[in-house]
């Protein structure tokens, strides 16, 4: 059901989180665009301005791997300093009240991390771009390390003590999705009794099959997104509001 406004949006989105023991937050790109980072999709964003470079190239080609790690430090100078928005602060604030036992994301940005819910309690689908990964051993390395090296060498991106490529710690085109994250996002959506989706379009699966599957388990459905979705139809309560709007005053700190 659409909301007709944001007053009323506000007081059923309320009613249905006190109404509720286990809220499952699934958010996407959206709720971070107050926070200064554009989404990838929509005209203007990232992906508008450069194909994405897929996994299988990255892995080939040096000069993939090299253009990969330039745009990431440029992506850095214009978003490194991004901080938590209002959706992030209020899915904080119902974490530390108990109704949130995980939450769900679409986003690489660190942002719930950064918001206070403690890693173990956010499932990355995407990966995360604050930190690399070896492709080979798993070593973990820092920005700033792989930043230093990139530079003394031109732009060539370095490749890890054990022969491995280095790559930020995010899913990409072509990149299997990480098991045991999609694992605990079935898990967290089919146990709970209320599922919101904040700030995603639900048009990547198998990612966007996790709010039918919390519906056909009995939860109820909330979508908050400026633009309609394939699941609006399902959905108890349907916002089209800006996202801070709707959740601020569910920051209680």
């Amino acid at each position: 059901m659409l909301a007709p406004d944001l007053p009323t949006a506000i007081a059923q989105l309320r009613d249905l989180i006190d109404g509720s023991d286990a809220i499952v937050p699934f958010t996407g790109a959206g709720i971070s665009t107050e926070c200064g980072i554009p989404d990838f999709r929509s005209p203007g964003g990232l992906w508008t301005r450069a194909r994405p470079i897929d996994f299988g190239d990255f892995i080939a080609s040096q000069a993939m791997r090299d253009e990969a790690w330039r745009r990431r430090f440029l992506m850095q100078e214009h978003f490194g300093g991004a901080r938590p928005g209002r959706g992030h602060r209020a899915l904080a604030c119902l974490y530390r009240a108990g109704k949130i036992p995980g939450v769900i994301t679409q986003n690489i940005d660190n942002l719930h991390q950064v918001s206070g819910i403690p890693p173990q309690d956010i499932v990355e689908l995407h990966g995360n771009t604050t930190y690399a990964t070896c492709l080979d051993c798993a070593r973990h390395y820092q920005l700033d390390w792989v930043r230093e090296r990139f530079d003394a060498a031109g732009g060539r991106a370095p490749d890890c003590s054990c022969g491995g490529h280095i790559k930020t710690a995010t899913v990409s085109f072509g990149q299997a999705m990480p098991e045991d994250a999609m694992q605990r996002a079935s898990e967290l959506s089919a146990a709970c009794d209320l599922f919101v989706v904040i700030g995603s379009s639900l048009v990547v699966w198998p990612a966007a099959g996790f709010p039918l599957k919390a519906k056909q388990n009995g939860a109820r459905l909330v979508i908050i997104n400026r633009e309609p979705t394939d699941f609006d139809d399902i959905a108890d309560l349907v916002v089209r509001d800006d996202i801070g709007d709707a959740l601020a005053p569910f920051v209680t700190d």
